[in-house]
C-alpha cells in the first residue's frame, strides 16, 4: 500500500516516514518498529531520547566513493571534547602539504549546539594539538585532536587540557609514564540489553566470560578487534586488550605513554571505538556502573611512575607517592567521574568510596602495587579509582601533581598485602 507521510501532521511525518522505510525493508509492520523513535519526547528516558535505528548500507557502494583519488588533497577530521566529555567532530579539506601540526589551521564550531556557548555568541575556536592516522578513510587523511578556547583566546571551563599541560610541562624532567586501562560495555540499540544478554532476563552469573574464548560467553569480539586494529592504525599507543569480568564489557589499554600524551591518545581511541561501535550498529558506554546487582563496573584504572620510581631503590618513592594519595583521597575521588559511588562499594573488585587502601596484587584496594614491582624494588603504581567515565586530562595530570608534591602531605597508612610463601 501507499502512505502519504505529508499528510501526516509535521512533527510526525519524518518520523513516520522513517518508519515506513524500515517496515517495508523488513516486512514488518510500521508499528511494530518502536514506538520510541516517534517522538513522544516528554515521557521518555534519558536513553530513548538518544533512541536510534539501526541502518545498513552496502560498503561496496561506499567503497566506490571512498576509493576515489583526491590528488594533492586530504581530507581533516577534526576532534573536540563536548561538555559532556563526549567527542565529537567535523571535516574539512587541506592542502596536503600543509598536513601537519605547525601548518594546520585553527577552525570553529557552533558551541551553542553542545552545550558550550550561548546562541548569541556561539563561536568555538577549535586548535590542533595532535594528529593521528585516519583509520576509516585511510590514505593520507588525518585525524586533528583539538582543544577550545573563547574568540577572545581564553580556554573554554570544559577544555581540561590546558591546565593539565601546564602542569606536565613543568614536570618534563621526572619523565612521568602513565597506562591507561579503559573498561566499556556494548550495548544494543535499545540501550537497555548489553550485548550478548537475553531480552529482558539475565545471563549466567559471572566467572567465565573474563578473557574468554566461545560465542557463548564472548560478546563483542568482532567490535574489540576492530578497534585494536583501527587504532593500531592511527598511531595510538594500544598496548592490548580483553574480555572483562561482565559479560558484554570489555578493555583496552593505551601506554605507556609520556605525560599529556596520555589522555590525549586515550581521548583519541574513545573516538575510534565509538565509530568502529556505529559501523557495527552497537551502542557503546562509559557508565562506571551500566548494570545494576551482582555484576562488576567499569574503571580507568591508572598506572603512574616516574624516573626514579622505575630506578633501584623506587619502591620507597612509590609507597612515599601512594600515602600523598591518601591524604587527597576524597579530593581526588571528587575528580575521578560521575557517577562513581555506584562502582567503588568495596565489592566487585574495588575498594569503598570512603576509604583509601593499597595493597600489592590487591585488586580490593584503592591502590595497587604490582607484584612484580615488589619483587624488582622499583617499578610503578595503578590508581584503581578512576571511573571509567573520567576525564583522563584531570586524572592523569591530579596523579602527577599529588604523587610528586615533595611538600604534600602523607597519610598514615600501610599496606593491606596477603603474605606469599
Amino acid at each position: 500500500f501507499f502512505f502519504d507521510a505529508h499528510l501526516i501532521q509535521p512533527m510526525w511525518s519524518i518520523h513516520m516516514a522513517q518508519l515506513l522505510t524500515i517496515a517495508f525493508a523488513t516486512g514488518a509492520s510500521a508499528f511494530q518498529i518502536s514506538h520510541k523513535a516517534i517522538g513522544i519526547r516528554a515521557t521518555h528516558s534519558a536513553s530513548s531520547i538518544h533512541m536510534a535505528e539501526s541502518i545498513s548500507f552496502d560498503q561496496t557502494i561506499l567503497d566506490r566513493y571512498l576509493n576515489l583519488p583526491t590528488p594533492g588533497q586530504i581530507q581533516a577530521e577534526y576532534l573536540w571534547i563536548d561538555a559532556d566529555g563526549d567527542v565529537r567532530s567535523k571535516c574539512r579539506t587541506i592542502d596536503a602539504a600543509k598536513a601537519s601540526l605547525e601548518d594546520l589551521p585553527n577552525w570553529n564550531y557552533d558551541g551553542s549546539s553542545t552545550g558550550q556557548a550561548p546562541g548569541d555568541d556561539s563561536e568555538v575556536i577549535i586548535k590542533p594539538r595532535a594528529i593521528f592516522k585516519d583509520p576509516f578513510r585511510g590514505g593520507d587523511n588525518i585525524l586533528v585532536l583539538t582543544d577550545t578556547f573563547t574568540p577572545a583566546g581564553a580556554p573554554l571551563p570544559t577544555n581540561s587540557r590546558v591546565s593539565a599541560d601546564s602542569i606536565f610541562s613543568t614536570t618534563v624532567d621526572q619523565e612521568p609514564w602513565f597506562g591507561l586501562e579503559q573498561e566499556y560495555t556494548l550495548f544494543n540499540m535499545d540501550k537497555v540489553t548489553p550485548l550478548g544478554w537475553p531480552i529482558g532476563g539475565y545471563p549466567g552469573p559471572q566467572g567465565p566470560y573474563y578473557c574468554s574464548a566461545g560465542a557463548d560467553r564472548a560478546y563483542g569480539r568482532t567490535i574489540s578487534d576492530a578497534h585494536y586494529k583501527a587504532c593500531l592504525y592511527a598511531g595510538i599507543a594500544i598496548s592490548g586488550t580483553n574480555a572483562e569480568v561482565m559479560p558484554g564489557q570489555w578493555e583496552f589499554q593505551v601506554g605507556p605513554c609520556v605525560g599529556i600524551d596520555a589522555a590525549d591518545q586515550m581521548m583519541v581511541g574513545r573516538y575510534i571505538l565509538q565509530r568502529v561501535c556505529e559501523d557495527f550498529g552497537v551502542y557503546c558506554t562509559f557508565d562506571p556502573k551500566p548494570m545494576e546487582g551482582d555484576w562488576n563496573g567499569a574503571g580507568c584504572h591508572t598506572n603512574f611512575s616516574t624516573e626514579k620510581m622505575r630506578k633501584t631503590g623506587g619502591y620507597m618513592e612509590i609507597e612515599r607517592a601512594i600515602r600523598r594519595l591518601g591524604a587527597k583521597h576524597q579530593e581526588h575521588i571528587d575528580a575521578y567521574g560521575e557517577g562513581n559511588e555506584r562502582r567503588l562499594t568495596g565489592a566487585h573488585e574495588t575498594a569503598s568510596i570512603t576509604d583509601f587502601s593499597y595493597g600489592v596484587a590487591n585488586r580490593g584496594c584503592s591502590v595497587r602495587i604490582p607484584r612484580s614491582t615488589e619483587a624488582d624494588g622499583c617499578g610503578y603504581l595503578e590508581d584503581r579509582r578512576p571511573s571509567s567515565n573520567c576525564d583522563p586530562y584531570i586524572v592523569t595530570a591530579m596523579i602527577m601533581k599529588t604523587c610528586t608534591d615533595e611538600k604534600g602531605p602523607e597519610a598514615d597508612i600501610s599496606a593491606k598485602n596477603i603474605a606469599t610463601a
